[in-house]
Parts: C-alpha cells; sequence; structure tokens
C-alpha cells in the first residue's frame, strides 16, 4: 500500500499546502518510505522537499518546505506501512481469527506478524519471520519497545503451539534484543494443559534472565468461541486461573489479566500490581484503571429532573460497573442500572466488549425503560459507529428503539460524569 493520505489535520502544514485525501506521498528528499518509521526519520530535518501526486491525477507536484526540526506536517495515511504488510505464517494453536465465522469485517481475518506494526501501534508479533534485515534495521534506528508474543519459551513446546518450525527460535531472538538493547513487552497465552503449571514459571524464569529488557509480561486465558469444537483446548477455570496467578507472584514486571481475578473469585488488584499499565490493549489492568479513575471524579448530588442510565458491558466489566452504579444511584434523580451483554453469538466464554456483536447488544436492551444506554467505543471500529458484524449504530438505534452514549475513553467515565452532569 502507497503512502495515500487518509486525513490532514486542522491549521497544520499539510492543509496550508493543499494536501488533500487521496493524494500520495511519494518521496521526502528523494527517498522512498517503506513506512511510518521511514517518514518519521526523514521528517526530522527543518528543510524538506517532498513529491505529492494528486488524488486522480497524473500531476506530481514537488513541494519544498521549511519548517521546525520535530514538526510534523499533519498528515494522517491510509494505513502504517507503505509497502506489504509482513504476514503471520503461524498457525497457531489457539488463533482466534481461525475461530471467526465468514461475514464480519474483512479486516478481522487480516492476520499480520509485522515488527514495525509492533513498534508503531503495539500490536503483538511472534518474531518467526524476522529477518537479518530486520534485526538490522532496528539496531541502526534503535527501534523499541516491540510487543512479542512469546507463550513459551520451551523450544519443542512453541514449534508445536505455533506449528511453525521457526518458533523454537523464540529465546534465540529474545537475547538478541537483549544483547542489542532492544526493550520489549512480552504476552502469554496461557492454554491449560499445554504452556500452564511447571511451562509457564520455565517460561517466566527464562523471561527473568533478560532482566530489564523485559518491561513488562502479560498473561491472558485462551479465547475460545462456540465456532472451534476440536477439543484441542479447554478454558481456563478457576483452579487453573488461581494457580496461575500464584506463579505469576513469583515474578517481578509479571501481571495477569483482570479475567483471570474474576474466575479465580479474587478481588482485581490495587494499582501498584500493575505498574504504569503498560498492557491495557490485553485487559490488564482495565478494571482497576477506571475505577480508580472514576472514584477521583466529583459526582452532584441531583440532577434536575429524573434520569435513567442503563449500562450495556461486557461480561468481564460487569461487577466493576456495579459499584460504579451503586455510587451513581446516590444521585437525586439519577436510576442507573447494569446489563451485561450475553455473547450468543461467540458462546459464553466470550465476556469482552471488543466481540459484541448488534444482534446481542439489541437483545440486551430492546426492553428496557431508560432514557439513554451506554456503550463502550472498543464495541465499535475506531473512527466510525461500525460493529464487527458490519452492522452499524444507527441500525442497533432503529432495532432497539433506544438511544445510545459512546464512552469514547475506555478507561474513564469522566465523559459520562460529564454527561450526567448536564442533564
Amino acid at each position: 500500500m502507497p503512502a495515500i493520505v487518509n486525513s490532514v489535520l486542522d491549521n497544520s502544514i499539510a492543509q496550508e499546502l493543499e494536501i488533500c485525501k487521496g493524494d500520495e506521498i511519494l518521496t521526502i528528499d528523494g527517498n522512498k518510505m517503506l513506512d511510518m518509521i521511514d517518514y518519521n526519520f526523514y521528517m526530522k530535518s527543518e528543510l524538506i522537499t517532498i513529491e505529492v501526486k494528486k488524488a486522480n491525477s497524473e500531476e506530481i507536484e514537488e513541494i519544498e518546505i521549511e519548517k521546525d526540526y520535530d514538526e510534523d506536517l499533519g498528515i494522517v495515511f491510509e494505513s502504517a506501512v507503505f509497502d506489504r504488510i509482513k504476514p503471520c505464517l503461524n498457525h497457531c494453536i489457539f488463533c482466534f481469527v481461525d475461530q471467526q465465522p465468514k461475514g464480519l469485517r474483512d479486516s478481522l481475518y487480516v492476520k499480520d506478524d509485522d515488527y514495525r506494526l509492533s513498534y508503531l501501534q503495539g500490536t503483538y508479533i511472534t518474531l518467526t519471520n524476522l529477518k537479518e534485515e530486520d534485526k538490522e534495521r532496528i539496531k541502526r534506528m534503535h527501534l523499541g519497545p516491540f510487543y512479542v508474543s512469546v507463550h513459551t519459551t520451551n523450544p519443542e513446546l512453541r514449534v508445536k503451539m505455533l506449528r511453525n518450525p521457526n518458533a523454537g527460535n523464540a529465546l534465540k531472538n529474545l537475547q538478541w534484543f537483549r544483547n542489542n538493547k532492544i526493550p520489549f513487552h512480552a504476552q502469554i497465552v496461557l492454554c491449560p494443559g499445554i504452556n500452564d503449571g511447571e511451562e509457564l514459571d520455565r517460561t517466566l524464569s527464562d523471561l527473568a534472565k533478560l532482566k530489564n529488557t523485559v518491561l513488562s509480561v502479560a498473561i491472558v486465558p485462551v479465547g475460545l468461541t462456540q465456532f472451534r469444537n476440536d477439543g484441542e483446548l479447554r478454558r481456563v477455570d478457576k483452579k487453573c486461573a488461581a494457580e496461575t496467578i500464584k506463579i505469576a507472584s513469583k515474578y517481578k514486571r509479571v501481571c495477569c489479566s483482570d479475567e483471570f481475578f474474576l474466575l479465580a473469585g479474587e478481588p482485581i488488584p490495587p494499582a501498584k500490581y500493575y505498574g504504569s499499565y503498560s498492557q491495557l490493549s490485553d485487559g490488564v489492568g482495565a478494571l482497576r484503571l477506571t475505577y480508580d479513575d472514576f472514584k477521583s471524579l466529583n459526582l452532584p448530588k441531583m440532577i434536575s429532573k429524573p434520569y435513567k442510565i442503563v449500562f450495556a458491558c461486557s461480561y468481564a466489566a460487569k461487577d466493576m460497573l456495579r459499584k460504579v452504579a451503586d455510587k451513581l444511584n446516590k444521585i437525586n434523580n439519577l436510576s442507573v442500572e447494569i446489563h451485561p451483554v450475553k455473547s450468543e453469538y461467540w458462546g459464553q466464554d466470550i465476556t469482552v466488549a471488543g466481540l459484541i456483536t448488534t444482534d446481542d447488544l439489541i437483545r440486551t436492551v430492546k426492553d428496557i425503560e431508560c432514557d439513554i444506554v451506554i456503550i463502550p467505543s472498543v464495541m465499535l471500529r475506531p473512527y466510525s459507529e461500525d460493529f464487527l458484524d458490519g452492522k452499524n449504530l444507527d441500525y442497533v438505534k432503529d432495532k432497539s428503539g433506544k438511544e445510545f452514549f459512546v464512552q469514547q475513553d475506555i478507561y474513564s467515565l469522566k465523559e459520562v460524569v460529564d454527561y450526567i452532569q448536564n442533564l
């Protein structure tokens, strides 16, 4: 994919130069770009010359720009990678993409394993397709940190889990990271009976030997949908969850995702357990961060008229939000209820908001009397109102007869409190 402009920021250099959506940035100072890493590197100059191919035209403009050294042009590109995304060559036994039915958004079927997206966007990579020229570029440009799906450091087991003969080189690659002072965050998808127990202990011990190169380790439970029925994997149960929490507690910078504590029936740890909350996207500390943020907010004592709010949430968030509702219900004239969305589409083991479909959401809220339904933005595709099943928020409004408030910051309820204060 070439460097196609998706949009330009208001009051930016790009807007002043009349760079528009659909234009293609061909070169900067004569240099072609492979990705946003190159773009950011070549932009660091006070005087640059760019070549722009105008949308729907063969016209090429050469523009000389004088700017501050670190000043950006204000361009938002369609993709962070301008050439071919490095595909995933693994066939992991737990791959969630392979558990999806047909008919969802096309982007949900894409399996990438690109170190550039890991650096730029925090996606997880396995390092099984990392070439020597990739390593040389990483070293030369001092890239990092990266997010690495480790799963296990046992070479034979990792080959089995990733179904890739190159997967056994994980520890060797991670040692190369340490030798070159390249930091990384590690992820372990825990599969009971496969990489838990003694194998998990071994993996965490090996990672501990890499010392400060490992910024954090997140352990998450394997996700199983009703579309997978081969019996190869089993879900994390209460006993396994409790054992995993115990093993993880022996090591520094290792955190279990919130779901482990919910499954084990244990309280969500305090903020200090999560350090800098570096793996929130993996559900590590999201409940604690959100609730602590809520406790810091000033709530009104009353609102001007009777009003009922419903939180349509994931099963993972229901207990935390019920604590929130208890406090909000002390506001005069305000009524708040929590209604977790049962995932009939995926099956009962899927409990996260990002996988909620329109029909499950409609089924949950359509018969509830309320003034507004609050949903987190993670239910929608970024910068859109589209759900993962391809239907949009207008469809849900029409079928449910409800009005919705989309909470943009999924780790803060300030928007919700501000909304209540303005009623």
